[in-house]
């Protein structure tokens, strides 16, 4: 008999081994796929990420979908619904919220890599694997994402909103609230109180201590002398009415005391009140600068292309007084609250944070959009710092430094910075040819500022450009009344002055050229199947 069981249990923890091999072996196939965690990736990004361009519009579908079915439910009170409009209700969109949550329980946590882990730190320490112990963990995880208040809600949103019990229709509500997952402005009210949740807390048990108090001294007093009073709950009733300054009348004081008790409890009611609206008009002003900012950031971030200006100062004032700042989406950022405040009373979009810091460049959409930093900040070690986060964030970011001296621009290049401009000495060339060759730097002014017809302008080569394979000197500039100044070989980065005619144009070379705004536009058009 012993020997019998002893078989059974070998057996059976054989059989558990087995199991454990053959679900670790398939935790470690999912955690490993890159197609797996390509598209759980994206679908967490649709379903949280609001830079996501996709998400847009799959809120829009939520939304639609919540409304359609609180339609549903009000027009059913008064009219019988229509086969398909019952049959969209119960079974679309369920299913449709049955998705959405199961999606969301899905992407909350990867049990798959926790297994792995878990495995992995079980054979490197030399202890026993216990597979259901991992699993309780990666399954409390998913646990505590059920519990919470969102997720409940999503959870009853499934249930349809019909019922043959006319009482359970109810649900439906659950899924109006579901717009709190969707409006974003309702979140924000809702994180703006919350941020005040003492103050409130502190007045709801303040009102609920003096509402009890005038209860008890209403039913007490007027119990006998009050026929609209018969229990506790009417006395209740009457308080809240009472303290609310709502006064429906259908309950009122028949006695003395009972009216002074009423007195005393408008008074704490109107005082309450008042407390309450000071408490979230305070919230609300605190947090109206931050909401703005973030409009500002979430606006810019649906743009393909942005600057992002790092401090205002006098060179960010000639940047945009001496260019076109209606062709750039730009923000300004600027730690001084002073400097904010100028750049605002002059018409630009600016906000207050630390450039330098990771998580104030981190808010941008670096990963989609084509951005670019331009560092104006009169502190080098600041500007480094910059340069350092944004090339760290991304290294796609375009970096544009103003340095003080050429000392550092070195560690400018260290930084990670693609271009550095030396303002002084380029205004002390300019100043030198002013004086030297005065007629050369109104030519050079000219060009520059716009002043004159002939402008100068790049024209990148794309894979798709008409001017791949071709030599120079088989383009026809003059044509075009252009002139070539020079061209960027992209294999190299070098910039030729004056390129020979024999040099070959390849994909991502840039060409700059000098002529009229009219004749670059239509050399551009007729040489480039897309924009240049």
């Amino acid at each position: 008999m012993l020997k019998k069981k002893l078989s059974n249990c070998f057996k059976e923890h054989r059989c558990s081994l087995e199991l454990s091999e053959w679900i670790i072996s398939v935790a470690r196939k999912i955690s490993h796929s890159q197609k797996y965690k390509h598209i759980k990736h994206s679908v967490k990004d649709i379903l949280d990420n609001p830079l996501n361009p996709w998400k847009k519009y799959f809120d829009i579908t939520i939304i639609f979908i919540i409304l359609s079915s609180v339609f549903i439910l009000i027009y059913e009170v008064k009219h019988p619904l229509p086969v398909w409009m019952d049959f969209y209700d119960i079974y679309i969109v369920s299913l449709i919220f049955l998705i959405e949550y199961i999606l969301r329980l899905w992407v909350y946590s990867d049990m798959a890599r926790d297994l792995v882990d878990e495995y992995e730190k079980s054979h490197f320490l030399g202890r026993r694997f216990r597979l259901w112990s991992a699993l309780s963990r990666g399954l409390k995880k998913k646990l505590e994402f059920m519990v919470t208040p969102a997720t409940i809600i999503d959870l009853l949103a499934i249930l349809p909103a019909y019922r043959p019990l006319r009482v359970l229709r109810i649900f439906v509500l659950f899924r109006f609230l579901k717009l709190l997952r969707y409006t974003r402005s309702i979140n924000q009210f809702v994180e703006v109180l919350s941020n005040k949740k003492f103050e409130l807390l502190t007045l709801l048990f303040l009102l609920i201590f003096i509402m009890m108090t005038g209860a008890i001294a209403i039913y007490v007093l007027e119990d006998t002398h009050n026929p609209n009073i018969n229990n506790m709950f009417d006395a209740l009733y009457w308080s809240l009415v009472t303290i609310s300054t709502v006064g429906y009348g259908d309950i009122s004081p028949v006695t003395e005391m009972g009216r002074v008790i009423s007195m005393i409890i408008i008074l704490f009611g109107i005082a309450m009140i008042s407390f309450a609206t000071s408490v979230i008009v305070s919230a609300f002003s605190e947090k109206l600068h931050k909401l703005k900012e973030e409009r500002i950031i979430d606006d810019i971030n649906k743009s393909e292309e942005f600057l992002i200006i790092c401090g205002y100062g006098q060179m960010t004032k000639m940047f945009f007084r001496h260019s076109d700042a209606s062709r750039y989406r730009y923000i300004i950022l600027d730690k001084n609250p002073k400097r904010v405040e100028e750049a605002i009373k002059d018409g630009y979009d600016a906000i207050e944070d630390d450039a330098s810091r990771y998580e104030t460049l981190s808010r941008f959409n670096t990963e989609n959009s084509k951005v670019t930093v331009l560092c104006m900040t009169h502190d080098d070690v600041e500007n480094i710092y910059i340069t350092l986060n944004a090339k760290h964030i991304s290294p796609k970011i375009k970096v544009v430094v103003r340095a003080g001296d050429e000392s550092i621009v070195n560690k400018y290049k260290r930084a990670g910075a693609d271009h550095v401009l030396l303002p002084n000495e380029t205004a002390s060339t300019m100043m030198s040819v002013a004086i030297t060759r005065p007629t050369m730097y109104k030519a050079i002014d000219a060009i520059l500022t716009g002043k004159n017809k002939a402008i100068l302008d790049e024209v990148l080569i794309h894979g798709y450009s008409n001017l791949i394979g071709k030599y120079i000197k088989d383009i026809e500039f003059r044509h075009f009344k252009l002139v070539l100044i020079g061209i960027q070989k992209n294999s190299d980065m070098e910039f030729i002055f004056n390129p020979s005619p024999d040099i070959l144009i390849e994909h991502k070379d840039i060409l700059l050229i000098m002529g009229d705004k009219r004749s670059i536009q239509y050399f551009k058009e007729v040489n480039c199947k897309d924009k240049c």
